[in-house]
């Protein structure tokens, strides 16, 4: 049986030629199939594999070296302090989207008799369920078009006590439900359809997730104007956009909203990141 020490050199080996960061890979797999931290990996080198880890060792940087991401192979994925269940049926979740979860709270903090929150295009849940833990009275409705997305939402709403109050709902965008929500929130698929063969993200994450058709924006005007009926006097829409698209997004958001208070909103780069529409 091989020990840790080398179990990792035998992973980084296999990792070297395909990534930049094959030994952080190699620890990373490495303690999820030994359901440790990478931490006691280190202090432990001398631990021992079984059989059955070791296959799975394999198993997992034979996928890597396929260009497989690796949260798609742990089959999880961290966001927002919390683990989530991942399959490539749903985005992998990234830090970008904590900007909109930062700005979601604070507002939810400062109106604590609003309540209702609808999360649009909900993926795996990051979202509804991280936004539901930090609030403890809140209600989400989750929407998404992916039957296989929603089955994996509701797991980890399960996963995180929050199940009891997110409503799943299989409907395009904001189509069935009627509100009104004080707050809606949106993730939405925002990439220029002709870009996705160019990007070596859409060879594995699902691409009905990541079209925005032609100029990316075309669900978010899709949403706009299933708001402006469901969204509540003095609520807050949400929405994440691509970073090059601050200015037009804000345009259609403007046009939708001619009442409205029209932010954008930067993430931690300092790329636009978020716009948001105050009634």
């Amino acid at each position: 049986m091989l020990t840790v020490a080398q179990a990792l050199a035998q992973a980084q080996a296999a990792l070297r030629p395909h990534s930049e960061t094959a030994a952080l890979d190699a620890q990373t797999l490495l303690a999820a199939i030994m359901h440790r931290d990478r931490a006691w990996l280190l202090a432990h080198p001398q631990a021992r594999l079984t059989p059955r880890q070791h296959r799975r060792l394999q198993r997992a940087c034979a996928r890597l070296a396929q260009g497989v991401p690796l949260p798609y192979v742990l089959g999880r994925w961290a966001f927002y302090g919390r683990d989530f269940a991942l399959t490539p049926a749903v985005l992998i979740p990234r830090p970008e989207t904590e900007t909109l979860v930062e700005l979601a709270l604070a507002w939810l903090k400062a109106n604590p008799t609003r309540r209702w929150a609808a999360d649009v295009g909900t993926g795996s849940g990051i979202l509804a369920v991280t936004l539901a833990a930090e609030i403890p009275n809140l209600h989400v409705t989750a929407t998404d078009i992916s039957t296989d997305a929603l089955g994996l939402a509701r797991l980890n709403a399960q996963r995180h006590q929050v199940a009891e109050r997110i409503v799943f709902l299989e409907t395009d965008l904001l189509n069935a439900p009627r509100g009104p929500f004080d707050l809606i929130v949106a993730n939405l698929p925002y990439i220029p359809s002709e870009q996705l063969n160019t990007l070596a993200v859409a060879r594995y994450e699902p691409r009905q997730a990541l079209d925005g058709g032609q100029d990316g924006l075309d669900l978010i005007r899709r949403l706009l104007a299933q708001a402006k009926v469901r969204l509540a006097p003095q609520g807050l829409l949400l929405l994440e956009i691509a970073s090059d698209q601050g200015e037009p997004a804000k345009a259609l958001a403007e046009a939708a909203f001619p009442q409205a208070t029209i932010t954008l909103h930067h993430d931690l780069a300092g790329l636009p990141r978020v716009v948001a529409i105050a009634t």
